[in-house]
């Protein structure tokens, strides 16, 4: 433990820069962001070559290497060291494995920052390159980070596979309390054969010290926002929940200095706060607020709605929260709260969700929080041999 009393942690890309040849022999490509970095802030991609890697290119997820991107937006910034940059953001099946064999990788090292939510689309990029890379024989080995949420917790359900998409290829829980490396595990058994016809060369580097009651403060690690709408562990901390919000026509607090901290819409009134306030959700209280998105939904326009504030960490939670301020809304606003539509003529909300069932109880008018039990403990849904930390 520090001085402080905060555990101290060892990422899988520090040690593997304390140790390069865990990484093996070859070629090595880099997929990763800002977020890679050291305890001390140094970037993973220079360390690791400082370090004796013999790193020959980089793969930028959503928001592209620098972190620059908003929401949907790649990009493949040069992040200051010389090397090819591909763009992975929505790449993938043959033009992935076409990325891959073009830059020449034998070795693809996986390090990027999670933040323990199904739709947040990071992992999804690592299922996808993990599928290419068995395809093309490519080594995958994932520097492991914590998950900030923590690892005791799961929330919600499993997705369903007929709502696939990039906010969820495999059947996970919402909030689903692994870290990358323990999701890399699960995929590599249940899904990457089914895709790839064989499983990928997988080494996972464990993040040592890190225990799953321990959430992003209690790792003595620094807070790098993992993009740009997502600031604080606090934003994390709510995000598992309030991302469901992306699915209707409400403001998730995009274009503010507290995404998905506050949600609101024009319609809104005094009756919401209060409304919510009687439920007494657990570990979180809510305020009445009105704002001015800059950006994204609404923009420009004022708004009422509600700020959640987060009283009990451990009590909270951010799924069943989000879920029942949804029914409220449903309940209260009738004519004016509505869901997001895809361009394929369903709904963004199904996608999130992981399939249907949250908006059709909603819609009726029953009770949906039974939906957020989860499947069953963090890791038992992928099988216990999945969990790398005590």
């Amino acid at each position: 433990m520090n001085a402080d009393g905060r555990g101290a942690v060892r990422t899988g890309v520090a040690r593997l820069c304390a140790t390069p040849g865990l990484v093996g022999a070859g070629r090595v490509g880099l997929a990763g962001n800002h977020t890679g970095v050291l305890p001390d802030l140094r970037p993973s991609a220079p360390a690791l070559a400082a370090a004796g890697v013999r790193l020959v290119a980089l793969f930028a997820p959503e928001h592209g290497v620098d972190g620059s991107g908003q929401a949907g937006e790649g990009g493949g910034a040069e992040a200051g060291t010389g090397l090819p940059v591909y763009d992975t953001y929505r790449c993938d099946g043959e033009r992935l494995d076409k990325l891959l064999t073009d830059s020449g990788v034998d070795v693809l090292v996986y390090d990027l920052q999670d933040v323990g939510a199904r739709f947040y689309t990071y992992v999804w990029t690592m299922f996808d390159l993990m599928v290419s890379a068995a395809r093309t024989g490519v080594r995958f080995v994932v520097a492991d980070r914590p998950n900030p949420l923590g690892g005791l917790v799961s929330e919600g359900p499993l997705l369903d596979p007929a709502w696939a998409s990039f906010v969820g290829r495999v059947p996970v829980p919402v909030r689903h309390g692994l870290t990358a490396g323990e999701l890399a595990l699960y995929f590599n058994v249940e899904a990457v054969p089914r895709r790839a016809g064989s499983p990928a060369e997988l080494v996972v580097i464990e993040a040592r010290g890190w225990r799953r009651a321990m959430d992003a403060g209690a790792t003595g690690l620094p807070w790098v926002a993992p993009s740009p709408n997502m600031p604080t562990p606090a934003t994390a901390l709510v995000y598992p929940g309030t991302c469901l919000f992306e699915g209707t026509n409400l403001s998730e607090g995009r274009g503010t200095t507290q995404p998905f901290e506050i949600v609101g819409a024009p319609y809104l009134d005094a009756r919401f706060a209060p409304s919510l306030t009687e439920l007494a959700l657990p570990g979180v209280h809510f305020r009445d607020l009105h704002y001015v998105p800059t950006f994204h939904e609404h923009a420009g326009k004022r708004l009422r709605g509600v700020q959640l504030h987060v009283s009990d960490r451990t009590a909270f939670r951010p799924v069943r929260t989000a879920v029942a301020m949804l029914a409220t809304l449903r309940r209260l606003y009738p004519d004016d709260f509505a869901w997001h539509p895809t361009a394929g003529g369903g709904h963004f909300i199904d996608l999130l969700w992981g399939s249907d069932r949250l908006r059709r109880v909603v819609d009726a008018g029953g009770d949906p929080l039974p939906l957020c039990d989860p499947p069953a403990p963090p890791g038992a849904w992928a099988g216990e041999d999945v969990l790398l930390y005590p």
